[in-house]
C-alpha cells in the first residue's frame, strides 16, 4: 500500500537534481585539500560538521521554504520559474566545465576559505554543498510534492536518500579520491550538467504552464 502511494518519478528527480548540484565528486577534492594538513581526528570532525550542516540546511529549506515564500508574498509558480532559471545557469556553467561562483564562491571568498573557523560549515557546507541552486531545488520540489498525491512522502524519501548518500560519500572521501582523476571529474560535471539542464527546463515549463494556463490548452 505504501509503495503504491509513492511517486517514484519525483523521488528520482529529487535525487538526480541534488546529485547534479551537490555532486560529492566535486566537493571531495576541495574537502581533502582544505584538510590535508590536519590530523585524522580533525578531518573526521570537519566531515561530520559538513554532513550535519547539509542535513540541517536541507531540512530547513524543505520545512520552512513555503513559510518564507508566504511571508514575502511570493507566488510558488513565480518562485519555481526563478528557481528554474537559477538551476539552468548552474547547468550551463557545468556544461562549459566552469564552477559557478554561486556555489564555488568568488575569487575574494576563496581567499578566506583556509582561515575559516569552521570549515565544515563554511565553505564546505555553505556554499560549496548547499548553495542557492540546491536550496532553490529543494524548495521547488517540496512544493511539487505537496501538490501531488503521495508527493510529500516521496519528496522526503528522495531528499533523505540523497543526504544519506552524500554523507556516505564524504565519509569515504579519502578512499574514493584515489579513483577521481581530473578527466573523470570533468566528464561527470558535464554529464550532470545535461541532467540538470533538463530538470531546469521542466521546472521552467511547468511554472510557465501555471502562470499562463492558456499555453497548456
Amino acid at each position: 500500500m505504501i509503495l503504491a502511494a509513492l511517486d517514484f518519478t519525483l523521488i528520482a528527480k529529487v535525487f538526480a537534481a541534488l546529485f547534479a548540484i551537490m555532486n560529492p565528486l566535486t566537493i571531495m577534492p576541495v574537502f581533502l585539500s582544505l584538510t590535508a594538513d590536519k590530523p585524522a581526528a580533525d578531518q573526521r570532525s570537519i566531515m561530520l560538521t559538513l554532513n550535519a550542516t547539509v542535513a540541517a540546511g536541507c531540512l530547513i529549506c524543505a520545512l520552512g521554504g513555503r513559510a518564507v515564500l508566504s511571508a514575502f508574498g511570493i507566488d510558488v509558480n513565480h518562485f519555481q520559474l526563478a528557481g528554474g532559471l537559477i538551476v539552468l545557469l548552474l547547468a550551463l556553467s557545468m556544461l562549459s566545465g566552469e564552477d559557478h561562483s554561486a556555489h564555488s564562491g568568488t575569487a575574494e571568498e576563496k581567499k578566506t576559505y583556509n582561515s575559516a573557523s569552521s570549515l565544515g560549515v563554511y565553505p564546505l557546507g555553505i556554499p560549496l554543498a548547499l548553495g542557492p541552486g540546491s536550496m532553490t531545488a529543494i524548495i521547488v520540489f517540496s512544493q511539487m510534492g505537496a501538490s501531488r498525491p503521495g508527493g510529500t512522502m516521496s519528496f522526503y524519501l528522495g531528499l533523505v536518500g540523497y543526504v544519506v548518500f552524500f554523507s556516505i560519500c564524504m565519509a569515504s572521501a579519502p578512499l574514493l579520491a584515489r579513483f577521481l582523476s581530473p578527466n573523470a571529474l570533468s566528464i561527470s560535471k558535464r554529464l550532470m550538467g545535461i541532467v540538470l539542464a533538463a530538470i531546469a527546463m521542466e521546472m521552467i515549463s511547468t511554472a510557465l504552464g501555471h502562470i499562463f494556463p492558456a499555453w497548456m490548452a
